[in-house]
């Protein structure tokens, strides 16, 4: 039976043989997360997905959200969704049950949102954005903003967003100008304007709360003078029963390229003086605050990435499987028959690196979910930092080197099409379109790669991205006497100890007068460092199906191990060597990014 959005087998895989992830139910935390438990899981996650989600993917995007005399509507189709996603308690999956959460691993929850973003992302991003906003209450807020706000905000009766973007300040978030000053009963009033608020308003909840970053009056200039406030669009009572509106008003939302599906909000807030909100954290860390959503925003952008290019792949699989089109080229006669375009050299070029971008993405967000899931169970603060540093040098890769490959399988699951990718006709276009915003909104990919460059690799004294080299090289050590691996073992390590030489000349470059010469190698850098990670990941699959060959596998499962093993040959024997020719690029200091003048771009 083919597979749609998501093949299992390959979830399985990841999660049971490379990650072997029952192992963390040993632990009490996780003890009720045993194998049958996650597969359970899982096949409930991929049901909804399948049944309920996908159906609704063409018709939201082609009804949109509408906004009518001041009120946000979203696609019909998606009440009955979030109905269905907060009866299943998927919104805080891996949070206290305390508060509305099942207290699952983040590495089993990273799987059930693969199948929620494949089906509709732009759904999806509602329950992302409004968990998010309850992280921050959860994490910074008094006992009395978690009393009234947080169970409500996971259970999904009301929802959540994030409010950052203002018009003069986008990246830049430090030049904003809302603001807020203090009243005597110990709120605050806040007023300014904010812009690209995904789910900023919605017919969906009774309630939204707002996270707003705001200067309090007084407060030094630049990111070091911004607090954090909670302001419900409705004000919400100390019994948390609902009040009077807020004076947050929604004055429009954008018409967009894709995630049609998503109203994306400009919000006016204390237009008339009575926008009152409470202080989350403290005064002035606010940005030190709001990186607590955005890390965890920055992965989630990944893992919808990943979802539109593993709804592209299996697409893409099926089509070339069931599409005859053109003789095989080695046919003779002209009455050779038609052949599935799989069979064409092309296409299965493409297929292949389709089949290895998905896989490969997959495995590091669900490592990166995994090494969550390790802090969270260790007793050791020495293992638990260590995991914390790969998790942040991951980050931006998971983002950004993400969200790129992906994009690219998503243009070659159109490509695949031909003339039929380019119609509304079949999902590929959409997926191409909505996978798009996730190159540019947490961040830009831009800012990515400055991230990398500028804080992650001198994390910790450049102890965490050194670990992360580290383990890499383990992989290799343990897969070079792997009958079949041995020269992509000795390739890999090849690249590793490139990327290791890269990474010391840039972190060295940026710290001297060539600084502007380093950050416009930012990005290739992270580009380089994601493929020599994406390619440990495809290593260390292989080396697990070798074995599993070599154990004796079900003749059911040869064919899937096998081509655990031609993914990673393909991309290190393929691919690898074009990483490598960047690298040495890198490595000459090429300074034409910044020495052409700006009269030398042209146009004038």
């Amino acid at each position: 039976m083919a597979q749609v959005l998501v093949d299992r087998r390959d979830v399985d895989f990841v999660l049971h043989e490379q990650l072997k992830i029952e192992k963390i139910s040993e632990h009490e935390k996780f003890a009720e997360f045993t194998r049958k438990t996650v597969d359970l899981i899982l096949s409930e996650a991929r049901n909804l997905a399948i049944k309920e989600m996908l159906p609704t993917l063409k018709l939201s995007d082609e009804q949109g959200c509408t906004f009518e005399k001041g009120q946000v509507k979203v696609p019909d189709s998606f009440h009955k969704l979030y109905h269905l996603f907060r009866e299943g308690e998927w919104i805080a999956m891996c949070d206290t049950p305390e508060f509305g959460g099942q207290g699952m691993p983040t590495t089993v929850a990273m799987a059930a949102m693969n199948y929620f973003n494949a089906a509709n992302f732009p759904f999806t991003l509602n329950a992302i954005l409004t968990h998010g906003a309850g992280k921050l209450v959860e994490k910074f807020g008094t006992d009395a903003q978690k009393k009234v706000f947080l169970k409500k905000m996971y259970t999904g009766q009301w929802g959540g967003t994030m409010l950052l973007t203002e018009p003069e300040a986008g990246s830049d978030v430090g030049a904003l100008t809302t603001t807020a000053v203090k009243n005597d009963d110990g709120t605050y009033s806040i007023s300014g304007n904010k812009i690209f608020i995904s789910s900023g308003d919605s017919d969906l909840v009774e309630n939204t709360i707002h996270p707003v970053l705001a200067r309090i009056e007084g407060a030094p200039a630049g990111t070091s003078g911004i607090s954090l406030f909670l302001v419900p669009k409705i004000r919400v009572n100390d019994d948390g029963s609902l009040g009077a509106a807020n004076d947050v008003v929604c004055t429009g939302i954008e018409e967009k390229m894709g995630l049609h599906g998503s109203a994306t909000c400009s919000l006016t807030l204390g237009g008339k003086g009575q926008c009152r909100g409470t202080l989350l954290g403290e005064v002035n860390k606010g940005m030190r605050a709001m990186f607590v959503m955005m890390n965890d925003a920055r992965l989630n952008v990944g893992a919808q990435a990943m979802g539109c290019a593993s709804a592209s792949f299996m697409n893409a699989l099926n089509y070339a499987r069931e599409r005859v089109q053109g003789r095989n080229l080695q046919a003779t006669g002209k009455d050779a028959p038609g052949v599935p375009i799989i069979q064409h050299p092309d296409v299965r070029r493409m297929l292949l690196t389709m089949k290895a971008y998905t896989e490969g993405i997959r495995s590091i967000l669900y490592y990166t979910g995994y090494c969550e899931d390790m802090i969270r169970i260790s007793a050791d603060a020495g293992e638990k930092a260590r995991y914390q540093g790969l998790i942040d040098v991951l980050i931006p890769i998971a983002k950004g080197y993400a969200s790129d490959r992906a994009f690219d399988v998503c243009n070659m699951g159109v490509q695949l099409y031909g003339g039929y990718g380019y119609t509304k006709e079949y999902p590929q276009e959409q997926l191409l379109r909505d996978c798009k915003i996730t190159h540019i909104y947490e961040g830009t990919n831009g800012i990515q790669a400055m991230d990398l460059l500028g804080r992650k690799l001198g994390l910790n004294g450049g102890q965490a991205f050194k670990d992360l080299l580290d383990e890499m090289t383990r992989c290799v050590s343990g897969t070079q006497a792997t009958g079949g691996l041995e020269g992509a073992a000795s390739s890999l390590a090849h690249a590793i100890g490139i990327l290791s030489e890269v990474a010391q000349h840039l972190e060295a470059a940026s710290r001297s007068a060539k600084m502007m010469d380093a950050f416009a190698a930012a990005y290739p850098f992270m580009d380089v460092t994601g493929d020599t990670i994406l390619a440990w990941m495809l290593l260390w699959r292989a080396s697990v199906a070798a074995r599993k060959l070599e154990d004796g596998a079900k003749k059911s499962d040869v064919p899937f191990y096998e081509g655990q093993i031609k993914s990673a040959r393909f991309f290190i024997n393929a691919m690898l060597p074009v990483t490598v020719g960047k690298m040495s690029a890198i490595l000459t200091d090429e300074g034409t990014v910044m020495d052409i003048s700006d009269e030398a771009f042209g146009g004038k």
